[in-house]
Order: structure tokens, then C-alpha cells, then sequence
């Protein structure tokens, strides 16, 4: 299985959006500095994930969920997650 994911960061709220075949390894390696991008923000948890039986239906939706579509879908499932956390 290949899994998209949204982490959010626990010190700023910033969103990041990926895929991996391995939610826990993955989110280690977040949280220990291995991807540059999202470094900066550390600590990340994981507030969603989905599951894809292949890569390849996996990477396009994750290139998706990166669209201007694809982030409202996503506040919309979140809706009552991210109410919460603001509130």
C-alpha cells in the first residue's frame, strides 16, 4: 500500500502534503530534519492519510492534493479537526 498524507507542523500550523509506503518511517524522517523543506518546521504530526494500492494512483493524488481543488477538498474533510485546533 502507498499512503498520501497531510503533517502538520506543532509550531507554526504549516501544512505538508506527501506520499510514502511507510506513514511511520516517513514521519520520522520528517521529524528528524531528512527533508529540507519541511526542516524548518519540525515537529510534524499527521492529521490524514489515505490509502493507494500503487504508486503511481498514489503520485497523482498527491499532485492533487497540492491543486487549489485538491487543498479545499482537504479543509473541507479537516473542517472540524482544524475548527477545533484554532478554537
Amino acid at each position: 500500500m502507498f499512503y498520501n498524507y497531510v503533517l502538520q507542523s506543532l509550531k507554526n500550523d504549516n501544512l505538508y502534503i506527501g506520499y510514502t509506503n511507510d506513514l511511520q518511517k516517513r514521519l520520522k524522517e520528517h521529524n528528524n530534519g531528512f527533508n529540507p523543506s519541511t526542516k524548518p518546521y519540525r515537529p510534524w504530526q499527521i492529521i490524514y492519510y489515505e490509502a493507494c494500492i500503487t504508486e503511481t494512483d498514489a503520485i497523482k493524488r498527491e499532485q492533487y492534493l497540492k491543486t487549489p481543488q485538491g487543498k479545499r477538498l482537504l479543509k473541507l474533510r479537516l473542517k472540524d479537526y482544524l475548527r477545533a485546533k484554532k478554537g
